[in-house]
C-alpha cells in the first residue's frame, strides 16, 4: 500500500472506532446512574465515620460528569470494536501466515482490556477509603465530583490499556521486530516502568494498590516474554528445516 493508501486506511479505521464509542456512550449515558452509584459507594462507607459527600461546585457539573461517565461506558463496551479496528489496520503489514495470529491477538487483547478495567474498579474503593482516612473525625470530606470522577476514570481506563500491551509486545515479535530475547533483557526497565505507571496510576501512598496493580501487569510482561520466546524457538527449527531440506 502506498503512503496515501495507509492514511486513507488509517482514517477510515479511526471513523469506525470514533462511530462505535459513540453509539456506545449514547446507551452509556442512561446507565450513567447506575455507574454514579457505584462510584459513589466508598463515598457513602467514609460517611459512616465522619461527614462525607459528593459536591457539584457548577450548575452544568452534573450534567458534565453524566457525560464523561457515558463516554467512558462507551469507551469499554465498544472496547471488541475499536480494538479489531487497530489490529485490522496492521493486517496489510503481515504476510499470510501472520494474518492468521491476528485474530487470536484480538481476543487475547479485548479480554485483557477488559480485566484490566475491572482490576481498576476493584481497586479504587480502597484508594479513596486510606486517602479520605486521613481526614480527622470532626471535619468533613468535601469531595468535587469532576475531580473525583477523573481520578476514577483514569485509574480505570489506564489501567485497560497498560494489560493490553503484552499483547502488542507478542504481536511485535511475530512481526519480526522484536526477539523474545530482546525482550528479555529489558525485563528490569520493564518492572521499573510498571512500578512508575503503577505509582502514578494511584497514590504513591497506597502501596497495597501499587502492588495490587503491579503484580499482574509484571505477570503479564513474562508471559508476553514466554510466548515470544517459543515463536522464536518454532521459527528457528522451521528455518533449519527448511535449509536442511534446501541442501539434501
Amino acid at each position: 500500500m502506498s503512503l496515501a493508501a495507509h492514511l486513507i486506511e488509517l482514517r477510515k479505521r479511526l471513523f469506525r472506532g470514533a462511530l462505535a464509542i459513540v453509539a456506545g456512550a449514547v446507551g452509556g449515558f442512561f446507565l450513567a446512574g447506575y455507574v454514579l452509584d457505584v462510584l459513589r459507594a466508598p463515598i457513602l462507607a467514609i460517611a459512616e465515620q465522619h461527614n462525607a459527600t459528593l459536591n457539584f461546585p457548577t450548575i452544568t457539573a452534573a450534567f458534565d460528569l453524566r457525560l464523561q461517565i457515558a463516554l467512558t461506558i462507551g469507551i469499554v463496551i465498544s472496547s471488541p470494536i475499536w480494538l479489531y479496528q487497530v489490529f485490522a489496520f496492521l493486517v496489510p503489514g503481515l504476510t499470510g501466515r501472520e494474518k492468521r495470529y491476528i485474530f487470536g491477538f484480538f481476543f487475547t487483547a479485548v479480554p485483557l482490556f477488559l480485566a484490566g478495567c475491572v482490576a481498576g474498579a476493584l481497586v479504587f474503593p480502597h484508594i479513596v477509603e486510606l486517602l479520605t482516612g486521613f481526614v480527622p473525625a470532626e471535619d468533613s470530606s468535601l469531595l468535587a465530583a469532576p475531580d473525583y470522577l477523573n481520578f476514577v476514570l483514569k485509574l480505570v481506563l489506564v489501567t485497560g490499556v497498560a494489560f493490553v500491551l503484552p499483547v502488542f509486545l507478542v504481536l511485535l515479535n511475530f512481526m519480526g521486530v522484536l526477539q523474545g530475547r530482546t525482550i528479555l533483557k529489558g525485563w528490569r526497565w520493564a518492572i521499573l516502568a510498571i512500578t512508575l505507571f503503577t505509582a502514578t496510576a494511584t497514590p504513591a501512598a497506597d502501596v497495597i494498590s501499587m502492588f495490587l496493580l503491579a503484580i499482574p501487569m509484571v505477570g503479564l510482561y513474562f508471559a508476553a516474554v514466554g510466548v515470544s520466546i517459543l515463536h522464536d524457538r518454532a521459527v528457528e527449527r522451521r528455518t533449519a528445516a527448511l535449509e536442511a531440506s534446501a541442501t539434501a
